[in-house]
């Protein structure tokens, strides 16, 4: 079976429209226009009960090929489940934190508007680290220079200007 747009999948298997009462919001490569053939699409939610948002996955979702979920322990206690569908592993990960303080879309955010400032060399170097077997904001991190954790790099990224963003891509070289 060919693999169908991202998009196309989810419409497939309905995870948005099943979601719904849970602010599903799309994040990571796909989005991006950064996925690779192995990149899954994540799916976030916002799960103030996780016994409920649990319930509502496996109603949904428990019949789909390889359906797994757990429920992490420490903060939060995010509740994750995977399938297959429409030739892609989709995930969906849930918690009681609102969608604009999840780290998943706000990573999107700031690589979104990288990417807009960046322009093509930035794309590419960051695909580069991408298909070289780096996660994405590794990738991204790794391109602009980045030290330390690059997860919580590129979340202390999100309160930069766009001219604070540019300088930094300025100061980088990406061929």
């Amino acid at each position: 079976m060919k693999r169908l747009n991202y998009l196309e999948a989810l419409e497939r298997t309905q995870v948005l429209l099943k979601l719904a009462a849970f602010d599903p919001h799309v994040v990571g490569t796909p989005p991006l226009g950064l996925d690779l053939p192995t990149s899954d699409v994540d799916v976030i939610c916002f799960a103030p009960d996780a016994d409920a948002f649990a319930r509502a996955l496996w109603k949904s979702f428990s019949t789909r090929p390889e359906f797994r979920i757990w429920q992490k322990v420490g903060p939060n206690r995010p509740v994750i489940a995977n399938f297959t569908g429409a030739g892609w592993v989709i995930e969906i990960f849930g918690q009681a934190v609102p969608i604009s303080e999840q780290s998943g879309w706000r990573h999107l955010l700031v690589e979104q508007r990288l990417l807009a400032l960046g322009g093509d060399a930035f794309r590419i170097a960051v695909m580069t680290q991408r298909t070289n077997g780096m996660k994405t904001e590794p990738a991204f991190a790794t391109v602009l220079g980045l030290n330390g954790d690059p997860y919580r790099a590129m979340l202390d990224l999100q309160r930069c200007s766009d001219i604070e963003l540019i300088a930094l891509l300025g100061d980088q070289r990406f061929s």
